[in-house]
């Protein structure tokens, strides 16, 4: 992928959770713009998982094979 496209997704309004498809298999889930950050270059992402305290994932963008929808949280049955 693009910085530039990988930007658009980062800044698009409304925001839309999102997930990164990596070249090694894994995959990085972004549910809110404050959970990602790019280098001024937009070369590199820094992704934080909110629900592990200190955990981040620094990220070349062009081992980024796709983004698409993210994942949807679970809701509660009442």
């Amino acid at each position: 992928m693009s910085p530039d496209s990988i930007r658009k997704q980062m800044h698009a309004e409304p925001f839309r959770p999102f997930d990164f498809h990596l070249a090694d298999g894994r995959t990085l889930h972004v549910p809110h713009p404050d959970f990602i950050a790019a280098t001024r270059s937009g070369r590199t992402l820094i992704v934080t998982d909110p629900e592990r305290d200190e955990n981040w994932e620094l990220v070349d963008v062009f081992l980024i094979l796709s983004a698409g929808p993210g994942k949807r949280p679970r809701t509660r049955a009442r």
